[in-house]
Parts: structure tokens; sequence; C-alpha cells
């Protein structure tokens, strides 16, 4: 419990990511189990406040596009379940704030291009838009979004003449 406590300090974790730091402590399969049980319990282990945790913090700190994010917590071993409810927008609660989280792919989009250029102006020349495609595509935006976010934002341009 102890380990898991101090694992759990730094952020929250996922059952499955929990789950593999203990074994590699050298916890047996009961106490593992009984530990998980415990915490999941106590809410410290919530694969679905860690997915809208993740995606939060994403949507603020480094906007992805929604496969990435997905990509993700699929390596962190949140369950399939769990990522459909987040497709599906069902895990962010009535509630939630959202004044600071962008509500679309295109806004997220315009988000991680605005970081990225820092103030900076929007470059005409070809191959520095090619950049900029790219890089929002290794993001995880669709094609489309990109190419859109592009030309929003060229056309949000004040013109020299």
């Amino acid at each position: 419990m102890a380990i898991a406590a101090h694992y759990l300090g730094a952020r929250p974790r996922t059952r499955w990511e929990l789950e593999r730091r203990l074994r590699r402590a050298g916890a047996i399969d009961d106490v593992i189990s009984i530990t998980l049980e415990k915490l999941t319990a106590m809410g410290y282990v919530d694969d679905a406040a860690f997915t809208r945790w993740w995606a939060e913090q994403r949507d603020r700190h480094a906007p992805r596009g929604r496969r990435m994010v997905e990509a993700e917590l699929r390596q962190r071993g949140v369950p399939r379940e769990v990522l459909e409810s987040l497709r599906g927008g069902e895990l962010f609660e009535p509630g939630f704030d959202a004044e600071l989280i962008p509500n679309s792919e295109a806004e997220r989009a315009q988000v991680a291009l605005q970081q990225h250029l820092k103030g900076r102006a929007l470059p005409q020349d070809y191959h520095a838009r090619q950049r900029l495609e790219a890089f929002l595509l290794r993001r995880g935006f669709d094609p489309e979004t990109v190419r859109a976010t592009l030309r929003r934002a060229g056309s949000d341009e004040p013109d020299d003449s």
C-alpha cells in the first residue's frame, strides 16, 4: 500500500499503471489485487477519472487531436469501454468547467497552432506552411482539420496592403 500511495502521489494513475508498478516492486498477486481493490473503493484508482484528467490536461497545456489522446490513454492501459465513453463525451459531468477547454477538434488545433507560433505571424512561405501542417498532423489532428485550421489562420492575418 505504501508503494502504491507513493506512486499515486505524483499524479493520478490508471489501474494498469499501478498494477505494473506493484509487480516491479515484487508484490505478489494477492497483495496487488487487495491493494487495487482498496484503492478503487477509496476512489484513488478510477480509470474514468484518470481519462477525464488526462484529456483536460492535454487540452489545457498541450492540445492534441482526439486520435493522439486516445493513443496516449491506450498506452497507459485505459480500457476500451472508457475510451468509447470519452468519444461519446459521456465522461464529463454536466457541471464540468469547460471555459478554458476547447470544445471541438478544430478549436484544439487552433490552440495548438497558436501555442506553436508563440505570437509570430503565420508564415506565407509554402515550405513553412508544410512544416506547420506536418506539426499538427504529428499531434493527432486529421488532415481536413489541419487544412481548415491553416486556412482560417491565414484568413485572420491582416493584409499588408
